[in-house]
């Protein structure tokens, strides 16, 4: 019997955030969110920052063990615990920071933390100093060390200029990242920001892939991976062609979703979609389509048909 490209199994790791599917991480919202995923081949969910003091770590423990989920964790900054600030006693509050939400991913069984961890989340008023960025660099690489000792991957995601004013685009994030002087600390790149700030996204995938871990699909309007202004297919492919062979992630946001506080701090005004384990599906369908015309996709589809005929 010949197989179908949709038949043979995608050998890609794909997470979900979890936000797609259910507004919060608690324990209850994970057993809705979970089983879901499970049912679409779904093994890895990215959670919403957490506050370490408030978090059922056991509860949410026990749901990751008991659906075989491997969490990836969200950290950031804060007023007042920030590396890039200029006050000292605020630099060092923010590493605290930083090495808490270290502590809790490993709490929780993850593998991988993502977040903002070089400023503050939200519209900048004004560029931050070069002195300032570099001063962030290191103490961020420092905790990157920390977390490879623990066997966690730190990455830092790449935003856009309505979100931050310190690292924007790829060339921007490889020398943060070669600033840091660590070897550990690896990019976090999502194509939502990446159509605002990038001339050519998959330049710019390009560049980054030496230090490129984590690259997240999310369309322009942030709903359903199938329609918006970014060619996901050809992201997909290109960037495994090109040799990325690193986790993807898949990130939309929906005010039908979200909580309310969570969805304006967002700016999701909108409700793109409703469903999103439906979105989710429609995402799997649409990664597979550029994992199929890669290479390397083609290539598994030959072999896996050859040994089915």
């Amino acid at each position: 019997m010949t197989a179908h490209a949709a038949d043979i199994p995608m050998t890609l790791d794909v997470a979900c955030h979890l936000n797609v599917v259910v507004a919060d991480a608690s324990p209850a919202s994970l057993e809705r969110a979970l089983p879901a995923l499970i049912g679409l081949g779904i093994h890895r969910v990215v959670l919403p920052p957490l506050d370490p003091a408030a978090t059922d770590v056991r509860g949410m423990s026990d749901a990751f063990a008991h659906w075989e989920v491997s969490p990836i964790t969200i950290a950031g900054q804060a007023p007042g615990a920030d590396v890039s600030s200029d006050d000292a006693d605020e630099r060092a509050a923010g590493v605290d920071a930083l090495r808490r939400a270290l502590r809790l991913t490993a709490e929780l069984g993850g593998d991988q933390m993502n977040g903002v961890p070089y400023g503050l989340f939200g519209s900048p008023g004004a560029p931050v100093p070069r002195q300032r960025v570099e001063e962030a660099a290191r103490l961020v690489g420092q905790v990157a060390d920390e977390a490879a000792d623990l066997g966690i991957a730190m990455t830092f995601e790449v935003l856009n200029r309505y979100e931050t004013s310190v690292v924007n685009t790829a060339a921007q994030a490889m020398r943060f990242a070669e600033a840091s002087g660590s070897e550990n600390l690896r990019i976090h790149l999502d194509t939502f920001h990446m159509a605002v700030e990038e001339s050519d996204l998959e330049g710019a995938i390009r560049l980054a892939l030496p230090r490129l871990s984590y690259l997240e699909l999310g369309q322009s309007g942030r709903g359903a991976l199938s329609g918006g202004a970014v060619d996901i297919p050809q992201i997909v492919r290109q960037a495994l062609d090109d040799g990325y062979r690193g986790r993807f992630g898949v990130e939309a946001f929906s005010r039908t979703v979200l909580a309310e506080p969570v969805a304006d701090m967002l700016a999701i005004w909108r409700a793109p979609y409703d469903d999103g384990v439906e979105l989710m599906r429609d995402a799997l369908r649409v990664i597979r389509s550029g994992w199929a015309a890669s290479t390397a996709g083609r290539r598994e589809i030959r072999l896996a048909r050859g040994a089915m005929v």
